[in-house]
């Protein structure tokens, strides 16, 4: 009887310990997630569609996207609340790094700004110099669309305005306070002028009628991206690990390589052009 008794105990609790076993198997473990602040202007590009499921495939890592202008990645930084950023505003993104607050920068890619216009080109900026297209457009009362969203696209229409010697701007200038592709959509439907970067409108162009590029392949117009991770000081929760994994899938050769590819079949010429491969 105690024998009997001592085999039913000991079968109870080796099943108990196999039933525990695998229920902790079957509750799937929570993924690590990271945060990543980017533009708009790459958001609405497509280009992150394309990365994002490869990183994601090969971690196990959630990526969240925040996709917002430069400067609001920027603040994100430095209060914390984004692990890597993917931005283009180099200026602000040197003094956030001299700082400390962003850590292994790295330039990835770049492409340009261009001036979009109707077809008719009522300023007849087409094929000039950008400070005197926009001088044309001042001039003449033309609608112009600002994103006016401390973006990185912002901040560089601010740079070129300067140089025109510009302050003062009639009612026909107009701020969205939106992000790219709907500045690029009200514009349209405006037939209005905008600076915008060239990989997000040749990704929306089909739905942008009467807009066409009128200024294109000035020096000043280069439009740079990097990607830096957010220093762990910033928060507790910054997820450092991850971040880390995230740069170097960025730089890695065979991913410069799809972003060098990437919208070529689609549009005749890429989007992007990786700085880290020939």
């Amino acid at each position: 009887m105690f024998k009997s008794l001592i085999f039913i105990l000991t079968l109870f609790s080796l099943t108990a310990c196999i039933f525990e076993t695998r229920s902790s198997e079957a509750i799937p473990q929570p993924s690590q997630q990271l945060i990543l602040a980017t533009t708009t202007s790459t958001y609405d590009s497509g280009l992150l569609d394309e990365l994002i499921p490869l990183y994601q495939d090969e971690t196990g890592i959630e990526v969240k996207i925040i996709s917002v202008g430069s400067g609001q990645a920027l603040a994100m930084a430095e209060s914390g609340e984004a692990d890597v950023l993917l931005v283009h505003a180099p200026s602000e993104e040197e003094n956030l790094e001299k700082e400390g607050i962003v850590i292994n920068r790295h330039r990835v890619m770049h492409n340009d700004y261009v001036l979009l216009g109707p077809t008719t080109d009522p300023a007849e900026t087409k094929d000039s110099s950008i400070e005197d297209a926009l001088i044309s457009i001042i001039e003449s009362d033309a609608p112009f669309y600002s994103r006016a969203d401390d973006s990185g696209t912002h901040l560089k229409e601010l740079e070129l305005w300067k140089d025109t010697g510009i302050t003062t701007f009639p009612d026909a200038y107009q701020e969205t306070g939106q992000g790219m592709g709907n500045t690029l959509r009200i514009t349209a439907e405006k037939n209005g002028y905008t600076l915008t970067d060239r990989g997000t409108f040749l990704y929306l162009q089909d739905s942008l009628d009467p807009l066409g590029i009128l200024v294109q392949g000035d020096e000043s117009l280069e439009n740079i991206y990097h990607v830096m991770q957010v220093h762990p000081d910033q928060s507790d929760q910054i997820n450092t690990e991850a971040a880390e994994t995230f740069i170097n899938f960025f730089i890695r050769k065979d991913i410069q390589l799809l972003i060098k590819s990437y919208g070529f079949e689609e549009w005749g010429e890429p989007l992007f052009f990786p700085y880290l491969v020939d």
